[in-house]
């Protein structure tokens, strides 16, 4: 075995350095995350430049409660397929229709929120009064209007009508619409979103056909030529974002951000060189994997990759 050429330099930061200009000396000195971050960034570079390739960005909910959610608004149409969880619905919604989302800690007493009617999301705070309450009274007259055009929706669906009916330039689902992005929730039960469906649905001629959604991303992928994708964090938005893309012979591109260790052997833990023995992502796949927090890493890499442009 012969010892690589390139060595290890010190890191120089200068006076006004900018993002793109931080990014790339990681490249060339940094070690560990920083590395890997500066891969990444290469590697979006690359892949949303490609102009036959096809390119997903999935993520879960919990980033939409934080000002990360204007920052995936700002980028979501250099994207051409979105899949994401049922909270996301929840949180953009709610959001875009003037809930205050406030600072809080990790600390803090969760049985006194409890009674003061204070939702905890990590050091996010979440009244009810900013959620719950504005999803169900802003919800029902669109669901009325809708359900009178159409019986039965898709979640890709659902999002654009929804998202055409919100005026706000920081929500995802309203820049989604405005740029004919089709976002794709394979969990949109799992929420406040999707509750109050089921609870329309008692009352009204209202049903989900999400097997519709699952064969609008077997055509996308099976048209495509080539696929990347921008993965944060894992659960259900990753699975299916890799899923479908086997079909094809897996994904060209992958850059994956999550917090979570392998050794539970589960999906939002595993390695893309995992994904690799199932076929979701290709052998030779420019592809990696970044540990850490998206709230940091991803407004570096999209800083980064917007001063490229």
């Amino acid at each position: 075995m012969r010892l690589p050429k390139k060595r290890i330099r010190d890191m120089k930061l200068l006076e006004n350095m900018g993002a793109a200009e931080l990014v790339e000396e990681m490249r060339s000195a940094g070690g560990f995350t920083a590395r890997h971050l500066a891969s990444g960034v290469s590697i979006l570079g690359e892949m949303l430049a490609d102009k036959e390739c096809t390119n997903f960005l999935s993520f879960p909910a919990c980033i939409v409660a934080t000002g990360l959610r204007g920052a995936l608004a700002q980028f979501i149409k250099e994207f051409d397929v979105v899949i994401t969880t049922g909270g996301t619905f929840d949180h953009d919604l709610a959001r875009a229709w003037g809930g205050s989302y406030f600072e809080g800690s990790f600390e803090l007493d969760d049985e006194m929120l409890h009674r003061i009617g204070v939702n905890r999301l990590g050091n996010v705070l979440i009244p009810n009064s900013s959620y719950g309450i504005i999803l169900e009274r802003r919800m029902l007259p669109i669901l009325k209007q809708i359900s009178k055009e159409n019986e039965e929706w898709s979640s890709r669906e659902l999002a654009y009508e929804f998202g055409k009916r919100v005026d706000d330039k920081n929500s995802i689902l309203y820049q989604a619409a405005k740029h004919n992005i089709p976002v794709y929730c394979p969990g949109i039960l799992d929420g406040a979103f999707g509750t109050n469906l089921v609870i329309f649905s008692q009352d009204h001629k209202f049903k989900l056909n999400l097997i519709k959604d699952e064969k609008e991303l077997s055509d996308i992928v099976f048209d495509s030529k080539r696929r990347g994708a921008l993965m944060i964090g894992g659960g259900i938005s990753k699975h299916h974002t890799i899923w479908w893309n086997q079909f094809k012979g897996g994904l060209d591109y992958a850059v994956y951000i999550t917090t979570a260790s392998q050794y539970d052997g589960s999906l939002s833990g595993a390695r893309l060189r995992e994904a690799i023995s199932w076929g979701k992502v290709k052998e030779r796949a420019k592809q990696v994997t970044i540990d850490g927090d998206a709230t940091v890493i991803l407004p570096l890499m999209l800083a980064a990759l917007r001063k490229r442009k």
